[in-house]
């Protein structure tokens, strides 16, 4: 993985982003199993969590830095799952998490992005968004709630509000979780089964998958028209669990790493101190 995991997940600029082409079992990046990807993700825990501490550190010297993960994906992709996970390697402290649902009356008020930046993480906070503003050239298209000369410009409006935040110091990790047709179906199946995953079934479900093929476009179009330099998108396979949550751990540890945070220099003398300390 020489040029990093990222040339190998992301949609260029202007795309193409053909799904079809890319298959939802593969694992690129990495050679190896189930037991060998837990391996390899208790070995990312630590340099997370310390990079995540520096981050955070870094905020109080007056850094703008912080990060945010969005996850997108059909029902099932494992949106909820990969959060889960994400966080098991950090402190919750120093997360933000939000999870979009449908929007609420009082932001249908409001232009469709105000919602989402209220939920931004702040200086030195991961943040992570489970679905998010692409909702709106999604579910809002596909379902046609309204009028295509609405949905169509939100694409150039989501690219210039994505690059100021980048400008500010935000850095984007965008994350589609490529599911297979029949491995959805799948899941669906085996939450049919088990009486304690009643609760994540909806007979909307069966609905949503019927359009299936509209949302493909939707999600086609979207990566390609704001897969963008200062912040791409990435297609995660996903229907192996394991892979990605490795893939999207690994993603963070990339972006991370390359954001470099230092933790600030006191503000004291570290002699003085010690000298006050010792003669209590």
């Amino acid at each position: 993985m020489a040029n990093g995991l990222r040339d190998l997940l992301r949609v260029p600029p202007g795309g193409p982003a053909r799904l079809d082409h890319r298959d939802p079992d593969d694992t690129p990046g990495f050679r190896g199993k189930k037991a060998k990807a837990r391996a390899a993700l208790d070995d990312l825990a630590p340099l997370l969590s310390d990079l995540q501490e520096r981050l955070f550190a870094a905020a109080t010297g007056g850094s703008r830095r912080r990060l945010l993960l969005v996850l997108q994906g059909m029902d099932t992709s494992g949106k909820g799952g990969t959060v889960k996970h994400v966080i098991g390697h950090l402190n919750p402290a120093g997360c933000r998490i939000r999870a979009f649902k449908a929007p609420t009356p009082e932001e249908l008020g409001h232009h469709f992005l105000w919602r989402v930046s209220n939920g931004l993480p702040r200086a030195g906070e991961i943040g992570i968004f489970d679905r998010s503003h692409y909702e709106d050239v999604l579910a809002v298209r596909v379902h046609h709630l309204v009028d295509k000369e609405v949905w169509s410009r939100r694409y150039a409006e989501i690219n210039a509000w994505e690059e100021a935040l980048v400008r500010d110091g935000l850095v984007l990790v965008k994350v589609f979780l490529h599911i297979g047709d029949e491995e959805q179906r799948a899941r669906l199946l085996r939450r049919l089964d088990r009486t304690d995953k009643h609760w994540k079934f909806s007979r909307n479900d069966i609905t949503e998958r019927g359009l299936w093929p509209r949302y493909r476009t939707a999600y086609e179009a979207a990566l390609e028209r704001c897969s963008t330099e200062p912040a791409p998108w990435y297609v995660v396979p996903a229907n192996r669990r394991w892979y990605r949550n490795w893939a999207v751990s690994r993603l963070l540890l990339e972006h991370l790493r390359e954001i470099d945070p230092r933790f600030p220099p006191g503000d004291f003398d570290v002699e003085e101190a010690r000298r006050r300390l010792l003669a209590e």
